[in-house]
């Protein structure tokens, strides 16, 4: 059975991509979970990942880290799963989307990381996270315009893509930043995702703050079960 390193649930929004892949997919695996900040993290994580950070699948007695050979290597060693869309239009789109959002949109996840555990007001973040926000539902409307019929996620079935975004899900709706109605209904459906709510049930009964838990503003809620 495979194991995946990950890092807080509350926080880690690589960990999440390819955790949530495996779970939706129904793949068996192995969770260790090292939390981010403590005098051992590094010296942990290096223990599986030659790399340094998490997330890192561990499987036959090698390692794939970084979300994306995570899932490609998935892809590969279970090709009966649809890890990508089986339309070669549709999977060269939702590969070229996965990679735009492991380059890209810095600024969206500078200035809104993700933190599940809190809500915020709407509020101006300024252009750049205008043009990411704008940028990532111009995707998700042109690949559920283009490839959705068969399903409620990008590609109609759930992908890859699908993961590789759950994140920017979360980061939209904890910082309460208006969408499009088509983009809305996608959001809903990662967030309904029995999946999705397992991991946000474990990431509100954690223990541990990291540094960017303390944003510059107030939150208008703060879903924390468990006080530090």
């Amino acid at each position: 059975m495979p194991t995946l390193v990950i890092a807080n649930k509350l926080y880690s929004s690589w960990s999440l991509r390819p955790w949530l892949l495996l779970r939706q997919l129904g793949i068996p695996f192995e969770e260790v979970l090292i939390p981010l900040d403590r005098p051992d993290t590094r010296e942990r994580i290096l223990a599986h990942s030659p790399g340094g950070k998490v997330p890192v699948l561990v499987e036959d007695g090698f390692s794939v880290w970084e979300s994306v050979a995570i899932m490609e290597h998935v892809a590969d060693t279970r090709p009966d799963l649809g890890v990508w869309p089986s339309d070669p239009a549709a999977r060269a789109m939702a590969r070229s989307v996965s990679a735009e959002m492991h380059a890209g949109f810095s600024a969206l996840r500078s200035a809104c990381p993700m933190n599940l555990g809190k809500r915020y007001a709407t509020r101006d973040r300024g252009e750049a996270v205008a043009r990411d926000v704008a940028r990532v539902t111009a995707i998700w409307r042109e690949a559920r315009e283009r490839f959705g019929a068969g399903g409620p996620f990008l590609f109609g079935a759930f992908s890859a893509a699908d993961a590789m975004y759950a994140p920017v899900v979360t980061r939209l709706d904890t910082y309460a930043i208006p969408v499009d109605p088509v983009s809305r209904a996608y959001m809903d459906t990662i967030l309904g995702l029995p999946a999705f709510r397992e991991w946000l049930e474990a990431a509100l009964d954690e223990e541990w703050v990291v540094a960017h838990d303390e944003v510059d503003e107030e939150p208008t809620a703060t879903l924390r079960r468990r006080n530090p």
